[in-house]
């Protein structure tokens, strides 16, 4: 708990000091809200979250997100969404000590619309990969993975409201890792201030097939987008409650902090 509070004492000292900008963007800022908006963007986000297994392990995940869109024509965008974890946890499972490396990469590719269809509705929809990407067998599956990725959304003045969900199932791997068949649903709320406050929450729960057990984080976080000169980022902090999660997961409360780069054409 200690780390907690001096984490989110760090974070309300970066939104009073970013507050005093006077250069505003809301648009982006609703844009950072459609996962499949035409936008490259450059997340990182900061996710700690504690109570694993018996010894009350903990874990801080830096999750580096590039978001790059292509223009397959004047009708149709192509987005590339990647999760590459960088985790350092201990204790996660037992006395099993501390663990510092990558974890295994998602990379979703979604076809989306470049305008929204009838009703405002936005819309796509693609293939998911796991990549076995970790440097420690308590840090990843160990397992390749695929299966099929969607989003939907609807953008109503200041309100942001959707859904993005996929599947995943290993095909190749190691005998002896475990098989992965997990679903990830991830229904999101936000709404954004007329000054680039943006107010969000969402829960991004998954379903675990192979256990039979759930985990479910609800978020509430609160984003600031602010230019430096010429340079829009976007700062978050928020927290988390683990509703459920497997016994041996995470428990509590979790925080997370974000700083995202934006590159609008």
């Amino acid at each position: 708990m200690r780390t907690i509070r001096r984490l989110i004492v760090a974070a309300a000292g970066l939104f009073a000091a970013t507050g005093l900008a006077s250069a505003q963007d809301t648009d982006l800022a609703k844009q950072l809200s459609n996962p499949v908006a035409s936008l490259i963007s450059l997340p990182f986000q900061f996710n700690y979250d504690s109570g694993f297994g018996p010894d009350d392990g903990h874990r801080v995940t830096l999750n580096i997100q590039p978001v790059i869109p292509f223009e397959l024509s004047s009708d149709w965008n192509l987005i590339s969404r990647t999760i590459i974890p960088v985790i350092w946890q201990e204790d996660v499972a037992g006395p099993s000590g501390s663990q510092f490396g990558l974890g295994d990469t998602v990379q979703s590719l979604f076809l989306s619309p470049s305008a929204p269809g009838p009703g405002g509705i936005i819309w796509g929809a693609g293939p998911v990969f796991m990549l076995p990407t970790s440097t420690d067998p308590l840090l990843g599956g160990d397992r390749w993975g695929a299966g099929p990725t969607g989003v939907v959304l609807k953008q109503s003045g200041p309100w942001t409201y959707g859904v993005l969900a996929n599947h995943i199932w290993s095909f190749a791997g190691p005998d002896a890792a475990p098989d992965v068949n997990a679903t990830f649903v991830q229904p999101f709320l936000t709404y954004t201030t007329d000054d680039a406050w943006t107010f969000a929450f969402n829960t991004e729960s998954t379903y675990d097939w192979e256990a039979e057990q759930w985990s479910v984080p609800i978020n509430f976080m609160v984003s600031k987008l602010v230019k430096f000169g010429e340079q829009p980022v976007s700062f978050q902090a928020g927290v988390r409650y683990w509703a459920e999660s497997p016994d041996a997961g995470p428990d509590g409360l979790g925080f997370r902090g974000a700083v995202t780069l934006l590159f609008p054409k």
